[in-house]
């Protein structure tokens, strides 16, 4: 049998995979976070991919911290804890997804706390409409058990790692000169072509938001009722079939059962089955360009690491074309 291959109508090359590990974790308030690239680089991600799913990867075998981007001092912002840290890596990281995803390749990117999509998403958005033309638009799937879409002046803890949303659908916004004031118009995402899979602790705020602009969402309600496969056709049917995907995988969409090892598990999530289920019909669209994988902490759990780190692998896997037969 041929080996799996992207096979995405958006992407330029042919199995050309540019791979960005990101070991941060100033999105949030718990280490550990940042080790989680290592880890699953360790784990024999790479190797698989390229042997067992022939991808050609193009990875500059670091796993990126941005010590040197760090500010001497980083006092808060609109509430916002760690702005200029968040906001430095976020925007070196968009220029490194940029410069794969401009060669047309296939761009994924291993967390590091999901604060990093800023990064990531502005990254390929921009790409995208380059290469396709600025009318473009670019869905983005959120699997997360959070929204992940507070403004600053919504968000209770002012954890960055649950404001990405709100920065790249441009719902927060910044002036030039402050933290995310380097955000583009060209780097943002629509809230019509966003679309989120198994919420299921969604902040008061968060869900005013949600419902003022009629933003897709499916949330562990939806699962149950009518079963991931209905979800998936629903969620896809949204997007449309002639738009490019970017999907950013939190693992604690997850239930703990199967990622314990990540900074805020909630129980009632996905089985694995359904998190695999999802990546396959993504990738099975061809219209897949870019994946994130975060929030993996191999730390928390030193009995679930191991399994949590099994888990975001086979996501990985799954959404680059692996196959049960």
């Amino acid at each position: 049998m041929d080996a799996p291959t992207i096979k995405s109508k958006f992407l330029t090359t042919n199995n050309e995979l540019g791979l960005v590990a990101v070991g941060f974790s100033g999105g949030q308030c718990k280490p550990g976070v940042d080790a989680a690239p290592m880890a699953l680089i360790e784990s024999g991600l790479v190797e698989q991919l390229r042997d067992d799913l022939e991808y050609a990867i193009h990875y500059d075998g670091q796993v990126h911290a941005y010590t040197e981007l760090m500010p001497a001092a980083d006092p808060d912002h609109r509430g916002m804890k760690n702005p200029r840290a968040v906001s430095a890596v976020t925007e070196q990281l968009s220029k490194q997804v940029y410069a794969h995803a401009k060669e047309g390749r296939f761009v994924l990117t291993l967390g590091g706390d999901h604060s990093i999509a800023i990064g990531t998403i502005s990254g390929t958005a921009k790409a995208i409409r380059e290469r396709l033309g600025p009318g473009r638009e670019m869905a983005v799937i959120w699997v997360d058990a959070h929204a992940d879409i507070n403004t600053p002046e919504t968000s209770e803890s002012g954890n960055i790692h649950g404001m990405p949303v709100a920065f790249l659908t441009g719902l927060a916004r910044e002036k030039a000169g402050e933290p995310f004031g380097w955000i583009g118009e060209d780097q943002r995402v629509s809230v019509k072509k966003l679309v989120y899979i198994g919420l299921r602790d969604v902040d008061r705020g968060e869900k005013k938001i949600l419902r003022e602009h009629g933003i897709k969402a499916f949330s562990m309600h939806d699962v149950d009722r009518h079963g991931i496969g209905k979800v998936m056709d629903m969620a896809l049917g949204w997007i449309g079939r002639d738009t490019p995907i970017h999907l950013s995988f939190d693992i604690d969409a997850l239930d703990p059962m199967w990622a314990p090892s990540t900074g805020t598990a909630v129980r009632g999530g996905l089985t694995l089955r359904e998190g695999d289920f999802i990546a396959e019909c993504v990738h099975e669209t061809g219209s897949l360009v870019a994946l994130d994988l975060v929030e993996v902490n191999p730390s928390l759990e030193e009995q679930g690491a191991a399994e949590t780190v099994r888990a975001g692998v086979s996501i990985v896997r799954c959404a680059l074309g692996d196959t049960l037969l």
